[in-house]
């Protein structure tokens, strides 16, 4: 029995959604609202028009008491019983729209208006027989009763006679789906237009959502058809907004991933390059060797660990290379002329040249002291490779423009112009046929190492010598230089 999962919703349906719903919730909210409160305010003058009623039924009985006692018989004022003054009140008051009277004489009903309302009491046997029960008390009565005509707001008047033994009630209704019609109709044309309103909200959120959201379709569409073989899709930026930065951000990762696969393929071949002359070597000599001989299997024994141990040192750089360019270094205040000093000592006890310190800059800088200090004698090493038995090689380091530079000068026969980028690629050298051993990664070591620091080599070369320096940023300076001549 396979479980049950929930459709896939696309980001544009969930985010329509999500708006759709909260006008809609809003829409709702404030039309309940609004038509409640209104209703309430309708219910209070449906209340007031009652009470009203009340008033002008007890000033019709007053009236007419008072004339009686005053001249003893008033034409159509003396109520002799509370049929006649029922009577009267009904003729009196007429029902409006959507109300409708009755009188009520003895629990029955007896009396109803000349004009006749919208609607009947008569017949409403259970609505008479509880104001019966409810006039007992001998109090106004006022309430909701549910009939056949629908909901009634009601008020019932207790009407009595002196002298006259019948039990009058002056009952008058509202029916108030009647009294709320302008209401309720209002409410309804108020949902339609929202209704139409969330229609054209979801058109256009659709059309507006698909638009924002086209960058994430294209990147999806772009990632499924970049290949290793096959990097170069990117996404059109469109617009100024956050979509179109998340974009470039996109197609700058994508530019940084194509770069680091490039480099990845290229360190490969440049491996395999490296690693098949010794391998070659090795496996010629060991093809050739007569086992009975013992001078040539002593012969082809050197030949073999001098070739793994050039394949062992290969290896060794290649790895402090994917180190430079991986790890972040750990940065620490040191400073400036006491680290010069320091590397000085370490390069002085290399023999065949005159070392010698150049300038030493006082100031302070936030450094990796043991990867700088390995690119410097790398530095220092090269310089020694490459220049004639005796020549001086100078180090130093100056500071200037937020920046310091770990230098060395030799007195070498410089870099060739066409080799000058080249020697900065793995396995790249100056010159290829003046016998010096090495894997070719020394520089590209340095360089990584510099670019951890977010700085870089630099390089001055003439025909009688060059610098390499190690330039790196954000160091705390002060204004003077200090120069020395150490050897």
């Amino acid at each position: 029995m396979s479980a049950f999962t929930l459709p896939r919703w696309s980001v544009r349906a969930r985010v329509l959604t999500a708006i759709l719903l909260v006008a809609a919730f809003g829409m709702a909210g404030a039309g309940a609202t609004t038509f409640l409160l209104q209703r309430d305010s309708a219910m209070n003058d449906i209340d007031s028009h009652l009470l009203a009623r009340v008033a002008d039924a007890r000033s019709i009985v007053l009236s007419g008491s008072n004339a009686n006692a005053q001249t003893g018989d008033a034409p159509g004022l003396r109520f002799a019983t509370a049929t006649d003054a029922l009577n009267e009140i009904l003729e009196r008051v007429p029902p409006a729209p959507n109300e409708a009277a009755l009188g009520i004489v003895n629990g029955r009903a007896r009396l109803a208006p000349g004009i006749h309302g919208d609607f009947s009491l008569a017949t409403n046997t259970a609505m008479i027989a509880a104001v019966v029960r409810g006039s007992q008390k001998g109090i106004v009565q006022i309430g909701t009763f549910s009939s056949a005509q629908g909901p009634l707001r009601y008020v019932a008047t207790p009407v009595t006679v002196q002298g006259s033994t019948d039990q009058g009630i002056y009952l008058t209704a509202v029916r108030i789906d009647g009294a709320l019609a302008n209401l309720t109709g209002a409410f309804k044309a108020y949902g339609a237009v929202a209704a139409i309103a969330l229609a054209a909200i979801g058109i256009i959120g659709w059309f507006v959502a698909g638009r924002m959201l086209g960058p994430i379709r294209q990147l999806h569409l772009a990632a499924s058809h970049i290949t290793a073989n096959d990097r170069t899709q990117r996404i059109p930026v469109v617009g100024r907004d956050d979509v179109s930065q998340l974009t470039e951000t996109i197609n700058d990762m994508l530019d940084r991933l194509d770069h680091a696969m490039t480099a990845q393929r290229q360190l490969l071949d440049d491996v395999r390059h490296e690693l098949q002359t010794p391998i070659t070597i090795v496996r010629g000599h060991l093809e050739m060797l007569n086992s009975r001989d013992s001078i040539e299997v002593e012969s082809t024994r050197a030949v073999a660990v001098n070739e793994l141990d050039r394949m062992a040192a290969l290896v060794d750089d290649i790895r402090q290379l994917a180190e430079s360019q991986r790890e972040q270094p750990v940065r620490r205040m040191i400073d400036v002329a006491d680290f010069t000093t320091e590397v000085f000592t370490k390069v002085s006890v290399l023999s065949g040249h005159v070392w010698s310190v150049g300038n030493v800059a006082l100031a302070t800088a936030a450094i990796d002291p043991a990867r700088i200090t390995q690119a410097w004698l790398q530095l220092a090493d090269n310089a020694a490779k490459y220049s004639p038995q005796g020549t001086p090689i100078q180090i130093g380091s100056t500071a200037a423009d937020g920046h310091v530079e770990f230098w060395v000068q030799d007195a070498g026969p410089g870099v060739p112009p066409d080799a000058r980028d080249r020697i900065f690629e793995r396995f790249g050298r100056a010159d290829t046929g003046r016998g010096i051993r090495g894997s070719g990664l020394g520089l590209p070591i340095v360089r990584a190492i510099a670019r951890s620091h977010n700085g870089d080599v630099t390089l001055v070369t003439s025909p009688v010598g060059s610098r390499f320096g190690i330039r790196l940023p954000d160091t705390t300076l002060t204004a003077r230089k200090k120069v020395g001549a150490l050897q």
